[in-house]
């Protein structure tokens, strides 16, 4: 059947559903209501069975088909915790989470798509209660395969999941091992789920990863864990292939012609998808005239070819400390796509006339051509402009007062975006430095430079500026949104800082200008990451929607991500849409088909936007631990960044976090307030609160658990 009407027909189905006199009926009832002929019977059932594997609707133990609601269910996805209980995250963002204790888990693993039955409610008794459930059907598993360690018993073999949030043991046959050893790293295929009593999951040896100690096992089992894109399928390979290596006379026709203007790159020493370029120059009535170049990709990547198919379903690059899953092959994304210097590249060029005090007076966006002078590094420029180091200013004499500019400009941009409200978190992050051979040398707590904030400044203007142009144009397009906090979350915020020492004006209407403000006020200070990183914690998170509501962080009214379309797929469709509307070629037909794939496309986007933050994190804290453990028995200070009824949470200065647990404090009983701020010593009276700065001893850091474990040193 054609697929348009094999969807229309579910479409059908589905609004007969939602109708307020449906109640639910068995598919001979169906059949008959909807006056399906007898040799369609068949694909009737097969297309309530595509309902039901998505969880569109739900059929009954009594074969009655209908929707969730119908019979008091809500799907969601299983979000578990690492003590054995689970939340549901409902798909209707307007239901709440809803708890889910262990006894009514009925075989359910993490990340499971779930229909979910409220069997209690909290009614707001308790703000921090949740509705309790229990589930009915797991509709889509989301664990075909675990990456664990392999372990042999008495008469037995079983892998311990990576996942801890996976709490069941996989227990493997003794064929069905492959011969792994103990203490391997493992991937296991589960091949029986775990009941709705007490079975446990089976499964079988699919690969053999090594031994858990080499160093770059723990890269590879976060890959394998996450099911990331390994290699790009052979018809996408073909299909770059094809492209051509340079840019033509034809390709060019039709563009504006910059190549002889002092464009150029800035960015990280290792990086290889060079995606965005700059210029500026002084305008005669003293404006900046800043101009912002940026990889025509969708010149070269059509909309549903394997190409774009295989793009849309890695969603983003994922940057693993010395490895990149790119989002398109290298053929494209180091090669043809990149704005490498002294080549003909294909750009989107979009030039903003800015005046001293950083606003946009004017812009205009076209299709381009560029050829860029430089490939300029963060390191370089920052010498340049930080150090004046004579060689290098000699070097680049030809784009010095270029870059001078530059920084002129991105300072006023900057200060405009504090003055409205704009939060600038400055903590600093984890950088690690590792050899040839995947060792790690050191981490070291990095801070952005004048290099860093001249490209980051120029990119939020941009997206700023494209955003609100396709706004006001009344265009399809997918917005870079960041909603105002929870208010819940910030009230508890609001009380930690204050046992600190610090006060948050207008909580019950928060604009980011209070935040900011305690910002400055704790820049330089002990408590500024532990500050920024609790702050951080109780905002939203941002995401990708095709409606517009605004940037809560960046205190901006439009935003968008248009300036990376090699790595992110939401600028490439950006790029795609903007080039109709720009031409006049955004039909109505086209317009409604936007208006209807583009929620699914943000949504998806902001997805793969996480499993890739859940990678990188991941890695990072892998790393950590096999940095760490060459320091077992040393001391070093922190501050504490958290408290739990099970321990105290510790950062060192190199951004590396373990826990004290509470077990290890001996000469007291500490009891946990409510709040969950400080513990203190039933006898002694003795407290230890977030903030503090404490002394530790390192006395675990283990690869398995990604997890480090400190003792409290006494001063």
């Amino acid at each position: 059947m054609d697929l348009e009407l094999r969807e229309a027909r579910k479409g059908r189905i589905l609004a007969f559903m939602n109708s307020d006199e449906y109640r639910p009926l068995t598919l001979k009832e169906l059949a008959i209501i909807l006056s399906v002929p007898k040799t369609d019977v068949n694909l009737l059932k097969e297309i309530l069975d595509e309902l039901e594997l998505k969880g569109e609707i739900y059929k009954s133990g009594r074969n009655r088909y209908g929707l969730p609601r119908h019979f008091n269910l809500i799907p969601g996805k299983l979000q578990m915790s690492e003590k054995g209980f689970g939340f549901v995250i409902p798909d209707d963002p307007n239901e709440k989470d809803i708890h889910v204790s262990p006894k009514f888990l009925n075989g359910a693993m993490h990340n499971d798509r779930v229909m979910v039955r409220r069997i209690a409610y909290n009614e707001g008794k308790k703000e921090d209660k949740r509705d309790e459930g229990e589930i009915v059907k797991v509709f889509k598993r989301a664990n075909e395969t675990l990456v664990g360690t392999f372990i042999k018993r008495k008469r037995s073999f079983a892998v311990i999941p990576d996942e801890k949030r996976i709490t069941e043991n996989i227990l493997v046959p003794a064929d069905q091992t492959m011969g792994a050893s103990q203490g391997q790293k493992v991937v296991v295929k589960i091949t029986k789920w775990p009941g709705n009593k007490s079975s446990k999951p089976k499964g079988q040896v699919v690969e053999i990863l090594g031994s858990k100690n080499d160093p770059m096992v723990d890269v590879l089992s976060i890959i394998k864990t996450l099911h990331l894109p390994e290699k790009f399928p052979e018809e996408v390979l073909k299909q770059a292939e094809r492209i051509e290596n340079d840019v033509t006379e034809e390709m060019i026709k039709g563009r504006r012609d910059l190549r002889n203007m002092k464009i150029f790159t800035i960015d990280g020493e290792d990086a290889k998808d060079l995606d965005d370029a700059v210029s500026i120059e002084k305008t005669p009535d003293g404006l900046y005239r800043l101009g912002v170049h940026i990889a025509d990709v969708s010149h070269y990547v059509k909309e549903n070819s394997p190409l774009d198919k295989e793009a849309l379903k890695r969603g983003t690059s994922i940057y693993l400390i010395n490895t990149v899953i790119p989002m398109l092959p290298p053929k494209l994304s180091n090669g043809i796509c990149s704005l490498n210097p002294g080549v003909n590249r294909l750009t989107f060029s979009v030039f903003m006339n800015i005046d001293r005090n950083g606003n946009v007076v004017s812009h205009e966006i076209v299709e381009s051509v560029i050829k860029t002078v430089e490939r300029m590094t963060y390191t370089n420029v920052y010498k340049i402009l930080h150090d004046n180091d004579p060689e290098l200013c000699n070097r680049y004499s030809h784009i010095l007062d270029d870059l001078r500019l530059m920084e002129e400009l991105a300072l006023i941009l900057r200060q405009k975006r504090i003055n409205r409200g704009a939060m600038d978190f400055n903590f600093g992050e984890a950088r690690i430095l590792m050899d040839n051979d995947g060792k790690i040398i050191d981490i070291i707590r990095f801070n952005s430079t004048i290099a860093e904030k001249i490209i980051e400044e120029f990119m939020i203007v941009c997206n700023e500026t494209v955003a609100e142009y396709f706004y006001w144009l009344d265009s399809p397009f997918v917005y870079r949104i960041h909603e105002n906090p929870d208010k819940e979350k910030l009230l508890n915020f609001s009380n930690f800082v204050k046992l600190l020492g610090y006060r948050i004006k207008g909580l019950s209407d928060i604009h980011p200008k209070a935040l900011q403000k305690l910002l400055e006020e704790v820049k330089g200070k002990k408590e500024e990451r532990l500050i920024s990183t609790m702050m951080l914690r109780s905002l939203q998170k941002a995401r990708y929607s095709e409606q517009n509501v605004g940037h809560f962080g960046l205190a901006s009214k439009y935003y968008c991500h248009f300036t990376s379309p090699i790595r992110r797929y939401p600028d490439l469709i950006i790029h795609r849409i903007m080039k109709k509307m720009i031409k006049g070629e955004m039909s109505e037909e086209e317009r409604n088909r936007y208006i209807e794939t583009l929620p699914d496309i943000a949504l998806h986007c902001s997805e793969r936007e996480r499993v890739a933050e859940d990678a990188e994190r991941m890695i990072e804290d892998a790393k950590k631990v096999e940095y760490m453990q060459q320091f077992i028995g040393d001391v070093f200070e922190g501050i504490i960044t958290g408290i739990t009824n099970f321990g105290i949470f510790v950062e060192l200065d190199n951004t590396v976090e373990g826990v004290v647990r509470l077990t290890s404090l001996e000469d007291d009983y500490y009891i946990l307030d409510d709040m969950g701020y400080f513990l203190k010593g039933e006898r002694t009276g003795k407290e230890y609160k977030i903030g503090d700065v404490v002394n530790v001893r390192v006395v675990r850091a283990d690869r398995i658990t990604r997890q480090i474990e400190f003792v409290l040193e006494e001063e």
